[in-house]
């Protein structure tokens, strides 16, 4: 045994002082966890009253930040390009159109391309499931882990691989090249417009070759008096799940299109796709002030089709965005006295008045004459180019005044025909000398 106040004594003491320390600081700190714990489950029982279900016994914890996605909180929706309303059919062609675009084996120069696509999957496997969105929507993750816990969401916490989880909801879509019968389903019509008719705006009929629903079968795409077989793939729900390997995807189901239902006996009219090409006579509405190349959506029957409009150029005006240009021609006479002469507007006649010794080329602004901004009251400006129109032939009496005329000129270079040499005449440098 050590005597008191010996150097083995002594340490022995600070070594068990030093564990009491050890033991002490972990009692308060377990201490200060319960406490935690507490205050949480007190929250918790706060949101369960707005309406989301809190476990008591769910233990909180912080987040896995391994991944390299999840270094910033990320809002899905604005990734998706989608508003917090949109439907599921929105947020799936959102993904859809994003993912296509921004697929690493498309954008393979693009060094971001793969982590863009990363993205969107994590947003599309989110929003996709209404459960899990409306959690999202509260802030709360849906990812629960397997005792039950809950957590607030961060971006990166979801593992689905993004090309798997392309794969397994496009399926037969998953090559481009077909990828436009998934979605993109409505036919583009081109409409030949006059210059005036895209300026003013016109109502314009348009002969169409159209899919419409099919007259024989409405639309069943069975033949009339036959049965369907339930969808075997979908059990008759129209919907399939898709299993992403943290939670299941449900989507419009891939054998039946949706329909719920098998066609054993097809439609001998349209083949079983309920739809039928006939031709259509439908009015088209054109906007004051569209521009060559722009586009119109009209819904024809249950459908939407897109016109494209294709502007002719006018022999008169030339177009820039909103303001037009034209070019005026005046007389001699006009140009040097002035005068006013009229000028064919877009929408009527408009008087100009042109200054004496108005020039050729010169320019002239009419404020407020162009084409109306679309969708606005506001219109564009008309630029009048005035040309001076100098006449191939004179009279007797209008030789002998132009003559009278060029005998008083002063401010020749050279000569004029017929008109002798006058002293006054400012010869090639203006000395006043021929």
């Amino acid at each position: 045994s050590e005597a008191p106040g010996s150097c083995a004594h002594a340490l022995k003491q600070e070594v068990i002082m030093a564990s009491f320390a050890s033991w002490f600081a972990k009692r308060c700190f377990s201490a200060s966890l319960c406490s935690a714990h507490r205050r949480l489950l007190k929250f918790a029982d706060r949101r369960a009253c707005i309406g989301l279900k809190a476990s008591h016994d769910a233990t909180y914890h912080s987040f896995h930040t391994s991944s390299s996605r999840c270094a910033n909180t990320e809002d899905f929706y604005q990734i998706l390009g989608v508003s917090r309303t949109a439907s599921q059919k929105e947020i799936k062609k959102a993904y859809y159109q994003l993912a296509k675009k921004h697929h690493p084996d498309t954008n393979q120069d693009d060094p971001n391309a793969k982590e863009k696509f990363a993205k969107l999957a994590d947003a599309y496997e989110m929003l996709s499931d209404e459960v899990k969105r409306k959690q999202y929507d509260l802030g709360f993750s849906p990812n629960h882990g397997s005792t039950g816990e809950q957590q607030y969401y961060r971006a990166g916490s979801t593992n689905i691989d993004p090309e798997d989880l392309f794969r397994r909801i496009f399926g037969e879509f998953a090559n481009f090249s077909h990828f436009n019968s998934v979605f993109d389903d409505r036919p583009e019509f081109l409409m030949e417009l006059t210059f005036l008719e895209a300026v003013k705006g016109a109502n314009k009929d348009l002969s169409v070759d159209i899919e419409d629903t099919c007259p024989r079968c409405n639309g069943s795409g069975g033949e009339p008096g036959t049965k369907v077989s339930v969808c075997h793939y979908c059990n008759g729900t129209g919907m399939e799940e898709i299993n992403t390997g943290s939670y299941m995807l449900r989507s419009s189901c891939r054998r039946c299109g949706g329909r719920k239902s098998i066609i054993i006996t097809p439609c001998a009219l349209c083949r079983g796709s309920g739809l039928t090409k006939r031709k259509q006579t439908i009015t088209v509405p054109v906007p004051a002030g569209v521009e060559d190349g722009g586009k119109v959506t009209v819904p024809v029957g249950g459908r939407e089709i897109i016109i494209t409009f294709r502007v002719q150029k006018s022999p008169i005006y030339r177009r820039e965005g909103i303001n037009i240009h034209s070019n005026v021609f005046i007389s001699v006479a006009q140009a040097i006295l002035g005068g006013v002469t009229e000028v064919q507007g877009l929408y009527k006649p408009i008087s100009l008045v042109i200054p004496a010794g108005c020039q050729a080329d010169q320019v002239i602004l009419l404020q407020g004459n162009g084409i109306r901004k679309m969708n606005s009251y506001s219109y564009g400006d008309h630029y009048a180019h005035i040309k001076i129109r100098v006449p191939k032939k004179l009279t007797k009496r209008q030789r002998s005044l132009v003559m009278c005329y060029a005998e008083e000129e002063t401010d020749v270079h050279g000569t004029v025909n017929g008109v002798k040499a006058s002293g006054k005449r400012n010869g090639p440098n203006g000395s006043g000398m021929m």
